[in-house]
């Protein structure tokens, strides 16, 4: 069930004027706009009607801003315990102007619907309660309201008395993945959405089509909400921790973080943790994919360890994990896990304090600050060594890959030519030409692999043997 928030304190006076509304239109002869939207499971057409823009209320519910409510957490606290209170829509409608993944800037896209709506006014209208509810429209609403204040009218189409929370919340998700909505939902937003509907039962295959994705990208969605939601838990110190908008900006990094986490976890669980511990630290310091993707289960023990001076090296004592009840404990992490942990854990405390906004002294959030600094810089030159070996390891790898796929392609050639002869179809001159071919490169092969290779193998010395004896 979808959480419910009661009723705004104009409900009644909004329920009155919308009411006296629709019967004016019902009386009147003359042409009605209607917007049509998904109702219970069918199409409803629904009467539009004019209401003064100050008299609607935003929907503290709406999921366009679910992530960025808890910015503030004072703010936060706030709207969930009254979300109908003047402070509580005033925050909302800041937030619904500001940039997903920064609160403190207004978002560009905001400015140009301010621009649109005082050139050419309302096109579309928005979607309210009885109770003066916005469903759809609150971004609207915030631009209308600096336009032009509060007595402007705003056009309005209107639920069937019955709406409840439920409704809204399934009526919002549809309207806002109409393909024609213009602005989509932010990541960390989009990920809230899916596991609302998860956790209200959902199947996951019809997630996925109301998402036009599929279920496995969801199951991906879910992974990566939980591991978000315990990296804020762990962000916890001196009374600060990160918000959801902190990783706003993270979806391709997470999105390839899991598929290496699942591939790696299908071989070796530890190193699976390992790989997810030290990309994460990496992607909370700021680095971008590219840099991010050098970075493997053994980063700490090969690079990192060598960069990260000892004193900026935290660790934990790797303690066993008590069974309750039993008095026993089994083996705990690993001490490489074990620290690897210790450092993200490091990064989200040093974020955590050092953020916009945060309350801490500015003594300590200068010093968090200069920590970050420091192992960003330790993290950049261990990223550097992995990426410089990476790229020689490639070198190294490129001609005997290739060979490789050449010797698949000939493989595929044995198998052709059998079905030909059974055939009776192979065009034997255009064959000659391809062996001739194929034998005056393989000399070429045989003369630079002479040159290279010091110390021949059984293949090699074949090669030089075969094709190389003139040169």
């Amino acid at each position: 069930m979808a959480k419910g928030y009661g009723l705004p304190p104009g409900a009644e006076e909004n329920r009155a004027l919308v009411r006296s509304r629709l019967e004016e239109i019902a009386a009147g002869g003359g042409p009605r706009e209607t917007f049509t939207v998904e109702w219970r499971g069918g199409p409803e057409h629904l009467e539009v009607i004019q209401m003064p823009v100050g008299s609607l209320y935003y929907n503290p519910a709406t999921h366009r801003i679910r992530a960025q409510a808890g910015h503030d957490p004072k703010q936060a606290e706030a709207l969930a315990d009254d979300p109908w209170s003047s402070d509580s829509q005033a925050y909302l409608d800041r937030l619904l102007q500001v940039l997903s993944a920064d609160p403190a800037r207004t978002d560009p896209e905001f400015d140009e619907l301010m621009a649109s709506l005082k050139e050419y006014g309302q096109t579309d209208p928005g979607l309210i309660t009885h109770e003066g509810i916005l469903v759809n429209g609150n971004t609207r609403r915030a631009a209308l309201m600096q336009l032009f204040g509060p007595t402007h009218a705003m056009r309005v189409a209107v639920l069937p008395p019955s709406c409840g929370w439920q409704d809204i919340a399934a009526i919002e998700l549809s309207l806002q993945l109409r393909k024609e909505h213009r602005r989509d939902y932010s990541y960390i937003n989009r990920l809230l959405a899916v596991q609302e509907l998860v956790d209200q039962g959902t199947p996951l295959a019809v997630i996925a089509a109301t998402f036009r994705t599929t279920a496995e990208r969801c199951r991906q969605d879910q992974w990566v909400l939980a591991r978000i939601e315990s990296l804020i838990e762990r962000s916890k110190t001196a009374g600060e921790q990160l918000s959801l908008v902190a990783f706003e900006d993270q979806a391709e990094k997470f999105r390839e973080l899991h598929r290496a986490y699942a591939k790696q976890y299908a071989v070796n669980p530890e190193k699976a943790e390992l790989l997810l511990e030290n990309r994460l630290a990496a992607m909370l310091l700021g680095f971008a994919k590219t840099d991010v993707r050098f970075i493997d289960h053994d980063f700490r023990d090969r690079y990192l360890s060598k960069t990260l001076p000892d004193s900026e090296a935290p660790s934990r004592v790797s303690a066993g994990v008590a069974i309750p009840g039993l008095g026993r404990a089994v083996k705990g992490p690993s001490a490489s896990l074990s620290a690897a942990i210790a450092l993200t854990d490091a990064v989200l405390h040093a974020r955590a304090v050092s953020r916009p906004g945060s309350a801490a002294p500015p003594e300590a959030a200068a010093e968090a600050q200069k920590e970050l600094d420091r192992l960003k810089e330790a993290m950049n030159e261990a990223i550097d060594d992995a990426g410089r070996e990476a790229r020689i390891k490639k070198r190294k790898q490129a001609a005997p890959a290739r060979l490789a796929d050449a010797g698949r392609d000939i493989d595929q050639c044995v198998t052709d030519l059998v079905m030909s002869r059974a055939q009776r179809s192979l065009d034997e001159e255009s064959f000659d030409d391809a062996v001739t071919d194929l034998r005056q490169k393989l000399e070429k092969l045989a003369i630079e692999t002479k040159r290279t290779v010091q110390h021949p193998g059984d293949g090699v010395t074949w090669l030089l043997e075969t094709f190389g004896k003139a040169r």
